[in-house]
């Protein structure tokens, strides 16, 4: 189903593990920031509210969405980090370089999931346009923050 038909703010909350003691870092790309502060500040809000410690939630910003994978990478190694929140914004724009930045980004944070066996989630928006990325960073398709830091509690429960 695409966010077109569904609000990224809405899931099902049963069986959500307990995150009092589990520390976050969400990892912020400082291009396109109107919409990537909106998806970290959705991210922290669903944390807190499903009962994380503030001082639990650190940020880390890289300039890009590219550089997703190197700053997410850094903070999964580190043994008292639970999950990792990546959040990007890549914009359709003239040339193909989403393809590209996206297909990379996807890869590289499936691979630091892996590589380091704890959830690291792809909080990345791939829309054609900006108003299609202000729809889903806390417009009328909710905010993919919200969704990212609620996927990241629910991979939690795995382990």
């Amino acid at each position: 189903m695409s966010s077109a038909d569904k609000n990224l703010s809405v899931f099902t909350t049963d069986g959500l593990p307990d995150i009092t003691h589990k520390k976050f870092v969400i990892v912020v790309a400082e291009w396109n920031s109107d919409v990537t502060e909106a998806l970290f500040q959705g991210a922290y809000k669903t944390l807190v509210d499903h009962g994380a410690q503030t001082q639990n939630i650190l940020r880390a910003n890289v300039p890009g969405s590219f550089e997703l994978s190197f700053g997410s990478q850094v903070y999964a190694q580190k043994a008292d980090v639970d999950a990792v929140i990546a959040i990007g914004c890549v914009i359709q724009g003239e040339t193909k370089h989403n393809d590209y930045i996206n297909h990379a980004v996807a890869h590289g944070l499936t691979d630091v999931a892996l590589k380091y066996n704890k959830p690291v989630i792809f909080g990345v928006l791939t829309p054609n346009t900006l108003q299609q990325a202000l729809d889903r960073a806390g417009g009328i398709h909710g905010n993919k923050g919200d969704e990212a830091a609620i996927t990241a509690i629910k991979m939690l429960s795995l382990q």
